[in-house]
């Protein structure tokens, strides 16, 4: 049989690993010298490995982590509180596989966002399905999905493996505010684990939800089963700004 058409209808059945395997195979001598089960298992591996990625390219892509950050580089020399066995043991993804939640907390600027971002990429390496979003943005978004229709969709796209919500507590919840947000942690209490970073210490989150009940409610679906993380020092942006200005 021709090659040609062997490539072409790999190509049509969207085996793109096998094809590019198949492409390298033709033009390198030494692939000749290896036995049929060889050379099919290279394609079948390559194609394998094209079909994962293609997955993670999809993961991070819906993920929409705000910041490209990955836990490899988390910059541990600034004291700041973060204990790396910790982040170590975070990496692993067992508390996301236990539906376990993680709550990091801290002044502006010492990394809050950019640590969720990296364990959320790490949960999308390893194959969970992530999504971030800005507390204020969410709360934005709901209001207009209870106009437009799509409130119930809106609610049942939080149900991923992993929800990182960021800048808890910038403004105070109001009822509706407070009653949205329940509905998002009910609906994934035991199904999904949830990361939420916020300036405000954890003591003070109680005061961030402006009805009492509505407090207890929404911190008990996230504090009981949480890691906690609570960062100190000053913005590492504003040492950053100080080391480019030297720099000048």
């Amino acid at each position: 049989m021709l090659i040609n058409p062997i490539l072409d209808k790999l190509r049509d059945l969207g085996l793109e690993g096998m094809l590019k395997a198949l492409e390298e195979q033709l033009n390198a001598q030494e692939a000749q010298e290896l036995s049929f089960e060889e050379r099919l298992g290279l394609m079948v591996d390559r194609e394998a490995t094209h079909r994962e990625n293609r997955r993670l390219k999809n993961r991070l892509a819906k993920a929409k982590l705000r910041h490209d950050a990955c836990l490899e580089d988390i910059d541990y020399r600034q004291k700041r509180g973060l204990d790396k066995s910790l982040i170590m043991a975070l990496a692993s993804c067992r508390w996301i596989a236990e539906r376990n939640n993680l709550l990091i907390t801290g002044p502006t600027g010492v990394g809050k966002s950019y640590l969720a971002c990296a364990l959320g990429h790490k949960a999308c390496l390893e194959g969970y399905s992530v999504s971030y979003k800005r507390v204020p943005a969410l709360l934005r978004e709901l209001v207009a999905a209870r106009g437009d229709g799509s409130y119930q969709k809106m609610i049942a796209a939080a149900k991923t493996n992993l929800l990182i919500l960021d800048d808890w507590g910038l403004e105070k919840l109001s009822r509706e505010q407070s009653l949205d947000m329940l509905e998002v942690l009910e609906d994934r209490y035991g199904r999904g684990s949830t990361i939420v970073t916020a300036q405000v210490t954890l003591d003070q989150w109680h005061e961030t939800i402006s009805d009492p009940t509505m407090a207890d409610a929404i911190l008990d679906r996230l504090v009981h089963n949480a890691h906690k993380i609570n960062l100190k020092g000053e913005s590492m942006r504003k040492k950053m700004a100080g080391l480019t200005h030297l720099g000048q």
